[in-house]
């Protein structure tokens, strides 16, 4: 905490407050800045794990790749840890956050006790549920300022995760038995304790239903497949109705193909699988080749030398409710058609203003990731503007940890702009931090 007092107190008083921060699991542009930022190099461990109490206190810029290395070995894991080893549990509680265990545990603040939150004022705040800046935290992206610490519920770990990859030809059974299996934690019956999925094409969608197996008897062998090397996990899908997988495989199972976006470097080719390091086969490497993509414009370089129309990129996650899920994979189908998507039922725990999803109704979360040829328009970003459209009209949300293009009244009405903006007043009254649409919208 020393340094990061010593780098606020610092700042010029007309500086925005920002992180300095070397990563990050953003995907919207942001305007450069040669300004320091505050320094979070201390805050990056696990505190404490309490056993009996099923807890965790747990450093705002611990990833989730350290702190499921202390927590596995203690026989416990998070109720969420999202897709990315390097996804931070402050990053994930302000902004998103989402895995298999959310139809049943919400986001990974809904399992949050209580918070530390460095504020723009430059001072530590303890808050807990049911307080305004507690409750307003989660997907205020920094504008409310920077988590600390955080005391957050465990669970205990599975000693080995049985899938199940149950294929449908109709979106309408697939959102039917999502939100069957949702109510009733089971699947024609078996024990359901993480559901996701994937849209491979119209009328090829996989739920993988993973069963929880607590213990293994003494003479049975825990036989596992290993997808960190030349196997590659979201191809398994397609190819086998059942798998097993270790509980530490199991939650990284996405991160080392970064879901299926590694086959644009190459990583999916055999040949070149074979020669690409291990520890090079993860979501951080891939994410630090893009953004050097991004600063030479590589690819853009090479359209233009095929003659191909220019690229928009469409990276996204947007939550619909699982009622409006076909009407929106089709539209998707006609309007964008970028294929596979990644499919992931939520139901949020309890109200969070500035990102108001309706307790008790099941979501599903739609994820896209990739770029489109649209021509001369993209800098317009056409396609990204029409998903914001569809979503708003059909009650779902969508995250903002992408680019986002809402005139600033759509925006406070979808985030709640103006309890937002009392809450900021209060803790910030300075304004020294950004304002969330600042950052999300206006790309400062």
């Amino acid at each position: 905490m020393a340094k990061l007092q010593a780098s606020y107190d610092a700042l010029p008083l007309d500086a925005p407050v920002r992180l300095a921060k070397r990563t990050s699991n953003l995907f919207r542009p942001r305007a450069a800045s040669t300004a320091p930022g505050l320094d979070v190099s201390g805050l990056r461990g696990v505190i404490s794990v309490d056993v009996e109490a099923r807890t965790a206190d747990v450093q705002g810029m611990c990833t989730y790749e350290d702190l499921v290395d202390e927590t596995l070995a203690l026989g416990l894991m998070p109720l969420v840890v999202p897709q990315l080893r390097t996804i931070t549990l402050g990053g994930a509680v302000s902004g998103l956050g989402i895995e298999a265990t959310s139809f049943r545990s919400g986001l990974p603040h809904d399992s949050v006790r209580e918070m530390d939150i460095f504020t723009g004022a430059g001072e530590v705040v303890t808050t807990r549920p049911g307080e305004p800046l507690f409750d307003t935290f989660p997907n205020s992206y920094g504008s409310l300022g920077y988590a600390t610490r955080l005391r957050i519920d465990l669970e205990p770990a599975p000693a080995q995760v049985v899938l199940r990859h149950v294929r449908f030809d109709d979106v309408g059974l697939l959102s039917k038995a999502i939100a069957e299996i949702t109510e009733t934690r089971r699947y024609e019956g078996v024990q359901v304790d993480g559901m996701d999925g994937v849209a491979f094409e119209p009328g090829e969608y996989y739920l993988t239903l993973a069963q929880f197996v607590t213990q293994l008897s003494s003479d049975e062998a825990p036989t596992t497949s290993d997808y960190t090397g030349q196997q590659i996990y979201f191809r398994s899908i397609q190819q086998r109705e059942t798998d097993a997988l270790t509980a530490y495989d199991y939650l990284w199972r996405w991160d080392t193909d970064w879901f299926w976006c590694s086959g644009a470097f190459g990583v999916q080719n055999p040949t070149i699988r074979r020669l690409w390091p291990r520890r090079w086969r993860r979501s951080d490497v891939y994410h630090k080749l893009v953004r050097l993509d991004r600063r030479l414009g590589i690819a853009d370089r090479l359209d233009r030398r095929a003659g191909r129309p220019q690229r928009e990129r469409v990276i996204q996650d947007v939550e619909v409710p699982v009622e409006a899920l076909g009407e929106f994979l089709d539209w998707f189908d006609a309007e964008v058609g970028m294929r596979p998507v990644w499919l992931c039922p939520l139901k949020a725990r309890r109200n969070w203003p500035t990102y108001p999803l309706e307790v008790g109704l099941t979501y599903v979360n739609v994820g896209f990731w990739g770029t489109v040829h649209v021509g001369p328009d993209a800098p317009q970003a056409p396609r990204n503007r029409a998903i914001e459209a569809k979503v708003h009209e059909l009650g779902g949300h969508k995250s903002l940890y992408s680019e986002a293009f809402y005139d600033r009244e759509t925006f406070d009405a979808l985030y709640d702009g103006g309890n937002l903006a009392r809450v900021k007043q209060q803790y910030d009254p300075q304004d020294r931090l950004l304002s969330l649409y600042d950052k999300a919208v206006r790309d400062q």
